[in-house]
């Protein structure tokens, strides 16, 4: 599977849409903005129903992804704000053409489910992209599962803690929920588990793990005189930036990571993860 990603992102990789979430969120706006001028249209004209598809009404394979996260002015500024943050900083993890793939494939999913329930059940469940952005913040989490999130803008959390919760909620909903949401959730989870996992956690996280580890070996060495100062003499220090040279003795605050697109051991704080130049 990993090759055959691979082989897309050398024949396709070169036209990815770039900042994809900025053009989710001015969906989102638009769709908000119908939403308040009239409440029924975009249930009546724009949501993803099958039965309507099915009778010539295509472009609602679109305009679903209009549907706004909420519809409190408040809220809804909040929620824009997160999934930007979150997508943006995946698209940047991973390469646009990733990101791409790994949320139209959502949206596929998305599509393919609604049909699936419509067909079993002969009734239609009007799905939207609420499953899609949350296979993208469980994705964020096994990214960044220590990044800390100012919940309502004043309450550190970290990610990991928020997706435990989500977490448990999904299953509850999932045993709970009608046929639509059951199937809303699988597909959601099943995008998340086959991309993530399966596609880009293994090659990654194993780069990941062997540059660590031979970098955590280096800075653990004895200090010799004219060392290249990387490391304390009792050395305690086992992360430093390579772009700001803060390490976890001078700024424990900060996550450390290593940069899997570049070449050799270069680790950087969270504040120059994806804007340093990667090394070739």
């Amino acid at each position: 599977m990993n090759n055959f990603i691979d082989k897309l992102e050398r024949r396709f990789g070169r036209h990815p849409i770039h900042n994809l979430m900025l053009y989710v969120c001015i969906l989102y706006m638009i769709g908000l903005v119908v939403d308040l001028a009239n409440p029924t249209f975009y249930q009546a004209y724009l949501s993803l129903n099958p039965q309507a598809i099915l009778h010539g009404q295509i472009w609602r394979l679109v305009t679903f992804l209009m549907s706004p996260p909420d519809t409190n002015v408040f809220f809804f500024i909040f929620t824009l704000y997160l999934y930007y943050i979150l997508g943006r900083s995946l698209e940047r993890t991973w390469g646009a053409f990733r990101f791409n793939l790994y949320y139209f494939s959502g949206v596929i999913f998305t599509i393919i489910a609604s049909f699936i329930a419509y067909f079993v059940t002969g009734q239609v469940f009007l799905m939207d992209t609420y499953y899609i952005n949350m296979s993208i913040f469980f994705a964020f989490a096994m990214e960044y599962p220590d990044m800390e999130l100012l919940f309502m803008f004043l309450i550190p959390i970290k990610i990991k803690w928020l997706a435990y919760l989500d977490g448990v909620l999904f299953v509850i909903s999932f045993i709970t929920g009608t046929v639509g949401t059951r199937i809303a959730i699988a597909v959601a989870m099943l995008n998340f588990l086959i991309y993530f996992i399966t596609v880009i956690n293994p090659a990654q996280r194993y780069r990941q793990h062997k540059r660590r580890s031979a970098y955590t070996k280096a800075v653990h060495r004895p200090e010799r005189t004219g060392g290249n100062g990387n490391r304390t003499a009792d050395g305690k220090i086992i992360h430093r930036c390579a772009v700001c040279g803060r390490t976890n003795i001078t700024n424990p605050e900060l996550e450390f990571r290593f940069c899997s697109k570049c070449n050799g051991n270069y680790e950087y704080c969270q504040d120059h993860l994806f804007t340093h130049e990667h090394i070739k």
